[in-house]
């Protein structure tokens, strides 16, 4: 009667410990959907604080002269306040544009060296300079960009101001190689080896097999890096206001202008607080905010297209 009890006990301990680790899982899945519940109300969040704060202004300006109006002048330094943000849009559009159009092919090449070409000793070295520029603060690439960059465009296009339109597309383009280069690399290397095998096997030489069978096998991954690019450039602020000019003109590769990005940076300092200006900032941020979504929106659907 004594030994019963012992083997009761041990019989209950498995059931005991299954129920405890039934427990665990059901608490680490509470916590991982709480962690993706916070994320999902800091993007509800960001998007309501916008709306209930630049619709006013957009209401007051009307849709049409803010959206289409071609001055930005809210201090009311011509005589009159205008805040028509069409020329900020299309810089930022085009500074965006150039970027991506420099950047990603330097960076999806830098890549595909990497990943496939490269030597073990020359990939690392790379690897860690690419590392080293993704560390660079924002800052730092704008006040490089003014002493060195500034002056040189100046002085070979013979204009008053060396700050314009192309000097912040050569800034940003190499803000966003880090990103483009990681993400690209690390999409190459998760491509299946037998693909390449089996490539090289039909007899496609290894340029061939990187650039027909790697490359399009890694094409959302690649996709995502570009969307991260696209990102960083639209987003950028600090450096783009040390070599644009931060200038509200119509865009031109060497003209003085301004981004949507530096026009509330630069002017949030001086708008009052409840003024039109200053709520004319937080339109621009919502216009700013739909835009990348909209980008986001549009490659998402490229990259589900293309997998089908």
């Amino acid at each position: 009667m004594d030994h019963g009890i012992p083997i009761q006990a041990a019989a209950l301990r498995p059931r005991r410990t299954g129920g405890a680790k039934k427990a665990a899982e059901r608490a680490m899945g509470g916590i991982f959907f709480l962690c993706g519940a916070v994320s999902v109300a800091f993007v509800l969040g960001i998007s309501a604080y916008l709306i209930i704060s630049g619709v006013p202004a957009i209401r007051e300006v009307g849709v049409w002269n803010f959206l289409f109006g071609t001055v930005w002048d809210p201090a009311n330094k011509s005589g009159a306040a205008a805040f028509g943000i069409l020329p900020l849009v299309l810089t930022s559009v085009y500074g965006t544009a150039g970027a991506v159009i420099l950047g990603v092919p330097v960076g999806v090449l830098t890549a595909v060296y990497l990943a496939k070409a490269a030597p073990p000793r020359l990939a690392s070295v790379i690897r860690r300079a690419v590392e080293l520029l993704a560390g660079i603060p924002s800052v730092v690439y704008g006040l490089v960009g003014m002493i060195v960059l500034v002056p040189a465009i100046q002085k070979l296009f013979g204009l008053s101001s060396g700050a314009c339109l192309l000097a912040a597309i050569l800034v940003l383009a190499v803000m966003i190689l880090p990103s483009i280069v990681s993400v690209s690399e690390t999409a190459l290397r998760a491509v299946p080896k037998e693909y390449e095998e089996a490539s090289l096997s039909l007899g496609a030489t290894e340029l061939e097999t990187y650039f027909r069978v790697s490359l399009p096998a890694a094409k959302s991954g690649v996709a995502a890096a570009v969307v991260l690019g696209v990102g960083r450039a639209i987003g950028e602020a600090m450096a783009i206001i040390m070599v644009s000019g931060n200038v509200s003109n119509l865009p031109g590769l060497l003209k003085s202008v301004r981004f949507l990005t530096t026009a509330i940076a630069s002017g949030m300092s001086y708008a009052a607080y409840g003024s039109l200006y200053r709520n004319a900032l937080f339109s621009i941020g919502l216009v700013l905010f739909l835009f990348i979504m909209m980008i986001n929106v549009l490659l998402n659907v490229f990259i589900k297209r293309e997998k089908a």
